[in-house]
């Protein structure tokens, strides 16, 4: 099947090798023309103007938007919907707001132009492990584009069944989801942003007590000396709380112990404001969720162990690098990225 894909960043890019791999084609732009050219070389077919874009693609046409939620996702979505033609399919891969979403499909639907929202989860490592995938839209749309979905899902793995799933959508344990309508799939993406930064929290915070348990504010018996690396892998192996997020923290300390090259200062990507507001909304308490992001917003003010920590996660999972300093205007929210 073909794909066209905009955005050949951290994961679009990946995600068009997954792929081309598994033996669909591809249509590729970026603004970065070398990024283009890399993956023209690898078999895909690049363009340089978004008229050759549209106009390497079969139709019915289905692009792909894989870039950074905000202004520059609109006027690409504005721009390509003015090439294309009824029957047509946009999706937007990116962590984008799920009320755009619900906003968009809309303004699409008029012309005849199909809308998909697709959140996705795998960072840098999806071209590897593959990409769980949370999809918005018309269940006709999805279901034919089930082949895309299919190839990027991670597949079901070495892991163990659930019981009581007989009956099920199959498609679920292959690690992609057809949520609901348009917006659906950003929606649950978004509150899987907002655990996620629940769950760093709780490891970060746990890990900052084990390191401080040899304080001299202490009583000298009640001191310990802990190797905070060999306590994460332990706990990796047969404990109640293993996950990805503490095979990237293992990993970080056993090659980092102080985590040195990290400052501690941690952004907020958006969809925990999101998530939090989300939570207003519904009059639903999310104290744990809530505290997680103000705890990001006082990293940029001053670092603990803890914060380092989330570095070491951010960085692992979605190859997010730290700010050489604090953005100006910090409590705007930033650009939402990719986790």
């Amino acid at each position: 099947m073909q794909l066209g894909m905009i955005g050949l960043g951290r994961m679009g890019g990946n995600i068009v090798r997954r792929l081309m791999r598994n033996g669909h084609t591809a249509v590729v732009y970026d603004k970065d023309a070398k990024a283009v050219a890399g993956l023209a070389a690898e078999g895909a077919a690049g363009a340089n103007m978004l008229e050759e874009f549209i106009g390497k693609l079969e139709k019915p046409r289905t692009a792909w938007i894989m870039l950074p939620a905000g202004r520059i996702t609109e006027t690409t979505i504005e721009a390509i919907a003015k090439l294309m033609e009824k029957g047509d399919v946009i999706i937007d891969g990116g962590n984008t707001f799920w009320q755009d979403d619900v906003r968009r499909g809309k303004a699409l639907q008029a012309r005849g132009i199909h809308y998909v929202d697709v959140g996705t989860s795998g960072g840098v490592w999806g071209i590897e492990r593959g990409y769980c995938m949370m999809i918005g839209g018309d269940k006709q749309v999805v279901d034919r584009l089930d082949p895309i979905f299919k190839t990027l899902a991670p597949g079901i793995g070495d892991i163990p069944r659930t019981d009581g799933r007989q009956g099920r959508d199959p498609r679920v344990e292959q690690g992609y989801l057809h949520a609901g309508p348009v917006g659906a799939g950003h929606f649950v993406k978004m509150i899987h942003n907002g655990i996620e930064y629940g769950l760093m929290q709780a490891y970060a915070e746990g890990f900052d007590i084990l390191k401080n348990a040899n304080i001299e504010a202490l009583p000298q018996d009640h001191r310990f000396d802990l190797d905070i690396a060999d306590i994460a892998e332990v706990w990796r192996r047969g404990s109640v709380i293993p996950s990805w997020l503490l095979d990237l923290t293992a990993s970080a300390l056993a090659k980092n112990p102080t985590l040195g090259t990290y400052s501690g200062f941690v952004e907020d990507s958006g969809e925990g404001r999101w998530t939090v507001n989300a939570a207003i909304d519904e009059a639903v308490p999310a104290e744990v969720l809530t505290a997680a992001l103000f705890a990001r917003f006082r990293s940029r003010k001053e670092h603990t162990f803890a914060e380092k920590i989330l570095s070491a996660m951010r960085e692992g999972f979605g190859g997010h690098k730290e700010p050489h300093e604090a953005p100006q205007g910090a409590s705007n929210p930033p650009k939402a990225g990719h986790s």
